[in-house]
């Protein structure tokens, strides 16, 4: 098998600062071909292509890998194993001990089924900093005064610490806070309970503890806490608080990049500054750090349904009878309770819409049945109230059907603005996915 040098610098650019060696599989015929370069395991010559790469880590691993270890690994690399776990998910793993230049190393076998669910990404990550990191974590824990202000699961400070500090920084305020200089960040680990629900517990602790790490490598000269079950804050000051917008858009990248290639937890994060002028208490800046990391954490959900909605685009995919003879249905019932209000009804996963023919009338539009029909209707709002109308859709598209009232100017057929009020929803389907949305729309 073999790749072009687009694909193997695209993959490489990617996974290289997550993993030590990457390996680009043909699931049907096992062949492979090396993305990345593993200089941890340079002196064993392994091939950087070859036609069965479970042979080759099977026939190698007694090379390297610990005794006590090798039993696992084998089982790991086995063709009925991986295809079974990565039919259940796109990504597996395991970990075991490696014995390079005598000394011993922590890793981490990670594969990850691709899109087009024909080739695998198989890689090594070296996980010794974590664990050794996870030792120490132990060590001090043993303590019984750290124990009551550390997380059992991420080592790092616990809620208990948190409020101390809080409280702490709160009585300086009251009397010397013209000298403080500080930010907050709030982050939240995204999807946890389905983790656990689909995957158990034990891999939604194994994304904790990742997220974990993940806030401290960015934040490292900061203090962490763990403050709820998936929630964390970090206290920035000194040369973090300087760096604060730099830092937040690295987790931010880091996070978007895990979600896209489903390599790592994804983390919504939100930030706010001490304003000497105007707050009064640490709790102020908190509450604005939580509203702002919510607003990153719709606005993750938005891009990926948009995401979604752009993939079901690409299929260009035509809507079936039955699904258009049901949105006729939707549509009647919703006319009939509309009263003067114009109407509109769009099959979400096929982006077909049907309008009113009062409103086609009106606004001169082209037909009451279309495609993409957001982006025409975009052609008749006022410049000035565009960003009014998209905010709304995103808002609507990332909430829970709750309706939501907006207000903006749409052109006539006649030339003239008219000044109209929506009220856009969301309908789910069985499983509780977004499948219809509808507005009523009335000309003020």
């Amino acid at each position: 098998m073999s790749l072009d040098q687009n694909a193997i610098n695209n993959i490489a650019i990617s996974l290289s600062r997550h993993f030590e060696s990457v390996y680009y599989v043909d699931v049907k015929s096992w062949s492979f071909t090396e993305v990345v370069n593993s200089s941890m395991l340079l002196n064993l010559n392994l091939p950087k292509e070859g036609e069965d790469f479970l042979a080759l880590a099977r026939n190698n691993a007694h090379l390297f890998v610990h005794p006590d270890d090798l039993q696992d690994v084998l089982n790991y690399h086995d063709k009925n194993f991986l295809l079974k776990n990565l039919q259940k998910e796109a990504y597996c793993f395991t970990i075991c001990r490696v014995i390079i230049n005598e000394k011993i190393i922590h890793i981490r076998h990670v594969c990850m089924m691709c899109d087009d669910k024909k080739h695998i990404i198989c890689c090594m990550e070296n996980i010794e900093k974590e664990y050794q990191e996870k030792l120490t974590q132990e060590r001090n824990l043993k303590s019984a005064e750290l124990l009551a202000r550390r997380d059992e699961l991420t080592g790092i400070k616990n809620k208990n610490a948190f409020e101390e500090f809080s409280e702490s920084i709160n009585e300086c305020l009251k009397t010397e806070k013209e000298k403080y200089k500080f930010a907050i960040v709030m982050c939240d680990l995204n999807n946890l309970k389905v983790i656990n629900d689909t995957r158990g517990h034990s891999f939604g602790d194994e994304m904790l503890q990742r997220a974990s790490l993940m806030i401290r490598d960015v934040f490292n000269h900061c203090s962490v806490y763990r403050i709820g079950g998936d929630e964390f804050a970090v206290v920035l000051a000194g040369a973090d608080y300087e760096k604060r917008h730099q830092l937040i858009k690295q987790l931010r990248d880091e996070s978007a990049e895990n979600g896209k290639l489903r390599s790592g937890p994804e983390v919504a994060c939100g930030l706010s500054e001490f304003d000497p002028q105007n707050d009064t208490s640490f709790t102020e800046v908190f509450k604005r750090a939580d509203r702002d990391m919510y607003e990153n954490k719709n606005k993750i959900k938005s891009r990926k349904l948009v995401e979604e909605f752009r993939k079901m685009d690409e299929l260009n995919e035509p809507i079936p009878a039955e699904k258009k003879r049901r949105l006729d249905c939707l549509f009647d019932a919703l006319y009939t309770v509309s009263g003067k209000g114009y109407v509109f009804l769009n099959n979400m996963k096929y982006d077909y819409s049907r309008w009113s023919l009062p409103l086609i009338d009106d606004f001169g539009m082209e037909s009451e049945y279309m495609y993409h029909a957001d982006q025409v209707w975009k052609n008749y709002i006022h410049p000035d109230d565009l960003q009014v109308y998209e905010d709304a859709v995103d808002a609507v598209l990332c909430g829970n059907a709750e309706l939501r009232l907006i207000t903006y100017r749409a052109r006539k057929t006649d030339g003239s603005y008219a000044v109209l009020s929506t009220r856009g929803f969301v309908l789910a389907d069985a499983e509780g996915k977004p499948e219809y949305f509808g507005g009523i729309i009335v000309e003020n």
